[in-house]
């Protein structure tokens, strides 16, 4: 089956090719100093601005044995142009495990508001194994980097085959590497970049994943966290089985909103005209495809590819549209009316298929989400069983999140799970319907750390919310946190005004932060 991502508001991640490390490529460390050493930096490119500058710093492959192997870990800096004002540096991470967030300080600098500007150098870095970080690979095909695999009786044998199949591709290809690519020596990676630029404490934002890894930190240096904004949250209590089935279970109550929505919208889309005549002509065009893959340019679209593509639910206006599409391309017709063009868009925009790429990101993404936890099921059977009642309660994508990974075969953990008990006073944010960190995840989040203060945005659709949508009422309460250290005196709930929309589309255009879009990516 061919890998379709889902629609999401961000941008996804951007990719940066470099050659790969091997597990046996390593030098010598250079001693328990790796972060007293200051950075050496430099103009990160010809056709960067000269306030970008990049250098490199060596961290400690095992922090148990700081005088053994190390990394390389790249980072990145756009100094505060307003000295007088500084408080110190913020350090920013797109989420994955595995997304590069190298270039995040042109992006921020960009977007984040003068105040906020004014206060931070800002600091991206490439996580360990990521990117320019002595980047890791499995020597993964691009079939095998597909995590999006429904259950099928007949099928079951090959998922596990695929599954035994990726955990013993990494172990041969990087096995004294990858069982340390966790988020706990992250967090340390971390604090060697705070100890290298000379800084008592760090300031942070991080999105997704990077609300995991932000929150560990707090945990692991709590007398070294200043301001941390943790946007759209993982749930430490589910990591990390329970953060890929929540996007099931979530997929839902999206699904039904879905529904009510092209309901009220009859006459444009002609879906049904009321949300179990909607529900009834999604399903059954599933069914048909599944016996009759739907043809669209050139690609065969199975049921299964359909379920797969459960995030665009998350947006409406986009789903109804797109599954016109399909219904039209099913009948053999082509779009018609008003809708046309919004309809073939969203089609191309849902239905893309994944690029070939390295599997750097695939790596990490296994390396942390396998090693940062030993909670994962053994027995191949437990995979089954959950797939199987997991499809029943949640149709949409219940089997895809419950069937087997490679976790099932990895290398166990070096650590165990990093608990939440030091106070943490954070602010985390979140969109009410975000698709890759749902709501019941960041609110997760919010229960975890306690100290800590929310911003929701009722109403509010995208994965990841301070900087991503211009017009959000979350920016206000965020920056007004950077720029002050205060958190509100009680959790924050808005909505954006109606005509949001209107005005982000006569804004100019910029580019959008490199937050996770894949199926396996938070």
């Amino acid at each position: 089956m061919k890998r379709f991502a889902p629609l999401l508001a961000a941008a996804g991640l951007v990719a940066t090719t470099v050659p790969l490390l091997s597990a046996t490529q390593a030098t010598a460390a250079p001693g328990p100093d790796y972060g007293a050493r200051k950075p050496a930096w430099h103009r990160c490119g010809a056709d960067t601005p000269a306030s970008y500058e990049c250098a490199t710093i060596k961290v400690p492959l095992d922090y148990s044995r700081p005088q053994g192997r190390v990394l390389d870990l790249a980072i990145s800096r756009i100094k505060s142009e307003n000295p007088a004002k500084r408080h110190g540096v913020l350090l920013l991470n797109p989420g994955g495990p595995g997304g590069t967030g190298l270039d995040l300080p042109l992006m921020t600098a960009e977007a984040m508001p003068k105040e906020v500007r004014d206060q931070f150098d800002l600091i991206g870095f490439d996580p360990r194994g990521v990117g320019r970080s002595s980047p890791v690979s499995c020597g993964l095909t691009d079939a095998e980097q597909n995590m999006d695999r429904p259950y099928r009786k007949a099928t079951f044998g090959a998922d596990v085959a695929w599954a035994r199949t990726v955990a013993d591709k990494c172990r041969e290809k990087a096995g004294s590497v990858l069982p340390h690519i966790t988020t706990r020596n992250t967090a340390r990676d971390l604090d060697a970049i705070r100890a290298a630029l000379g800084e008592r404490k760090i300031s942070y934002l991080g999105y997704s994943y990077g609300t995991y890894l932000g929150a560990v930190y707090t945990q692991m240096f709590p007398n070294r966290t200043d301001r941390f904004v943790l946007d759209s949250g993982v749930d430490p209590q589910r990591i990390w089985r329970g953060m890929i089935q929540v996007w099931a279970t979530e997929a839902e109550p999206a699904f039904k909103r879905w529904t009510e929505w092209t309901a009220e919208r009859s006459g444009e889309f002609g879906l049904g005209d009321s949300p179990k005549a909607v529900s009834q002509t999604f399903w059954a065009l599933v069914a048909r495809a599944d016996k009759d893959p739907i043809v669209v340019d050139d690609m065969k679209i199975t049921g299964d590819d359909i379920r797969a593509s459960r995030g665009v639910f998350f947006y409406p206006a986009q789903a109804a549209p797109f599954v016109k599409s399909l219904k039209d391309a099913a009948d053999g017709k082509a779009p018609s009316g008003a809708t046309a063009s919004a309809a073939a868009s969203a089609l191309k925009r849902t239905l893309r298929t994944a690029e070939p790429a390295t599997d750097n990101g695939t790596a990490v993404f296994w390396s942390v989400v396998c090693g940062d936890t030993g909670a994962w099921p053994r027995d191949p059977e437990r995979y089954r069983r959950d797939a199987v009642k997991d499809k029943a309660a949640n149709p949409l994508y219940g089997d895809f999140a419950s069937n087997i990974k490679p976790c099932a075969f990895w290398q166990r953990p070096t650590e165990a799970a990093t608990p939440m008990k030091t106070r943490a006073n954070v602010m985390t944010v979140q969109n009410e319907w975000d698709s890759q960190t749902p709501l019941t995840s960041g609110q997760g989040l919010h229960r975890a750390l306690r100290g800590s203060k929310m911003v929701l945005v009722k109403g509010g659709e995208g994965h990841g919310v301070y900087l991503a949508d211009p017009n959000s009422c979350a920016n206000a309460p965020v920056s007004a946190y950077l720029t002050t250290g205060k958190l509100p005196a009680e959790d924050v709930t808005c909505r954006t005004p109606s005509d949001a929309a209107e005005r982000r589309a006569s804004q100019a255009p910029r580019k959008p932060l490199p937050l996770p879009s894949a199926p396996g990516r938070f």
